[in-house]
């Protein structure tokens, strides 16, 4: 995972978000609710301090069905940026786990071998990696599929979003082709 604050505008053309004005998501003829970019700023201000945020994160590596036994937190430069890199050797999530860990308030975590996990609300990645930057980058390896997740404040200021859009990307790591539903 890597988290840095701000990254320098990507190619593509600004505007073309989801969910602009004047348009909103529907499921058969019913408009759905949205979460406003914005959200994502004013959600980690739950943390009062970086360590809170911190220790949030380490807190998923330690997690009983993770597995991780090392944890190691670096900070690395990539495109003269700063990035805090959170790295662990547990089992590593599908893709369909990782779009839940992306979503707001949703959770997986089990009791494992009586060890109870930390936070269950479904919202500790999400306030604690926006506490620490504005773009957060998963990536992740769970058999042979590796997928990339991305929360980024930078790419939705991009593309003028006007809804949350977290974009994950699956792919089989012998053949490098995307997958479609793994799990």
């Amino acid at each position: 995972m890597l988290l840095y604050r701000g990254a320098p505008a990507g190619p593509g053309a600004p505007g073309s978000g989801l969910a602009r004005p004047g348009g909103s998501p529907q499921a058969f003829g019913i408009r759905l609710s949205t979460m406003s970019p914005r959200y994502l700023q004013s959600n980690s201000s739950s943390h009062t301090r970086p360590f809170s945020a911190i220790a949030e994160l380490l807190d998923n590596a330690v997690d009983p069905d993770v597995s991780a036994r090392t944890v190691f937190i670096d900070v690395e430069e990539v495109k003269n940026k700063s990035c805090l890199t959170f790295t662990d050797d547990g089992c590593g999530m599908t893709p369909h786990k990782l779009h839940r860990m992306l979503s707001f308030g949703f959770t997986d975590k089990v009791i494992k071998k009586s060890q109870c996990p930390i936070g269950v609300f479904g919202n500790g990645f999400k306030s604690g990696s926006m506490r620490l930057g504005k773009d957060a980058l998963v990536f992740t390896k769970n058999g042979g599929t590796l997928t990339v997740g991305l929360l980024s404040q930078t790419y939705l200021e991009y593309v003028q979003a006007q809804a949350v859009i977290v974009p994950i990307v699956p792919f089989n790591q012998q053949n490098n082709i995307l997958s479609g539903n793994v799990d």
